[in-house]
């Protein structure tokens, strides 16, 4: 396969459980069927505990022990890869290591000469627009900079998919809104496969191909929306709102039952310390 045409990815019938302290066993994923083409842009959303950080993190290899299959370009995953990146919400860059240094981290099994890994290391600055800022340590950036540093060391190893975790829930929502546009034109530069988790059914719709639905408890797929809308994309498209407010109507439910109060308590009922 050539670069263009690896990232395929092939999710069948996969079940995820963790023991519990108790010896029982939590499931946590049931039932899960995707398959997702080479250089597509998937958004999985859902409430909270509906298992899609759990998904990500077997679909990168940190988590081995599940039933079904995951493959990638018909290969099933055995621990972690090159050929597979991932951003979580923290940027996890090393304090003490300029954000040049700590991009170079991500070489450390690549077997380029040090000029080599500068020539890398600089085009994908350039990548995410940081070259002034090479030298800069993450302290002194700011932090939807020290995301796009972390976003430029997940590619640096040139992988045919980049797997994002909420890597923007922590910012205002100016700073998302422009690594929003950041990341939809570094995908369609790039031309690889992004599967990226999220709360915000906004950013969702946004940047995925197709947003995938989740409902918790065990965690499953509700249903697959496509968003027939042409990169690059403007947020003021009503075809997107119309997608997301429909998306929306799938968490309805979920907000209600979260929302019932339980029965009040007698005075009696609670204890107090005096």
């Amino acid at each position: 396969m050539s670069n263009q045409q690896a990232g395929a990815v092939s999710i069948q019938h996969l079940d995820k459980s963790y023991v519990t302290q108790n010896h029982d066993d939590l499931k946590v994923l049931e039932g899960i069927n995707l398959d997702i083409q080479p250089g597509e842009f998937i958004s999985i959303v859902g409430s909270s505990g509906c298992g899609k950080s759990t998904l990500l993190r077997l679909l990168v290899g940190l988590e081995q022990q599940y039933q079904g299959a995951i493959l990638v370009d018909g290969k099933k995953i055995y621990g972690t890869s090159l050929n597979r990146g991932i951003v979580f919400q923290d940027h996890r860059l090393f304090p003490w290591l300029s954000v040049k240094e700590n991009i170079r981290v991500a070489l450390h099994q690549s077997n380029l000469s040090r000029a080599e890994e500068d020539l890398l290391i600089d085009e994908h600055l350039e990548l995410v627009k940081l070259s002034a800022f090479k030298d800069a340590y993450p302290s002194q950036l700011s932090g939807g900079m020290n995301q796009r540093v972390a976003i430029a060391r997940s590619l640096v190893n040139r992988p045919q998919i980049l797997l994002l975790d909420e890597p923007f829930g922590a910012l205002d929502a100016l700073t998302r809104q422009n690594l929003q546009d950041e990341l939809q034109r570094i995908w369609q530069s790039e031309k690889i496969t992004m599967i990226i988790v999220t709360h915000d059914v906004e950013e969702a719709v946004f940047l995925g191909d197709r947003v995938v639905v989740m409902q918790p408890h065990p965690g499953r797929i509700k249903r697959i929306v496509d968003v027939p809308v042409a990169h690059p994309r403007k947020r003021e498209d009503v075809r997107l709102t119309n997608l997301k407010n429909n998306i929306l109507l799938d968490f309805t439910d979920t907000v209600k039952d979260a929302l019932i109060q339980p029965a009040a308590k007698q005075f009696s009922d609670y204890q107090f310390a005096f």
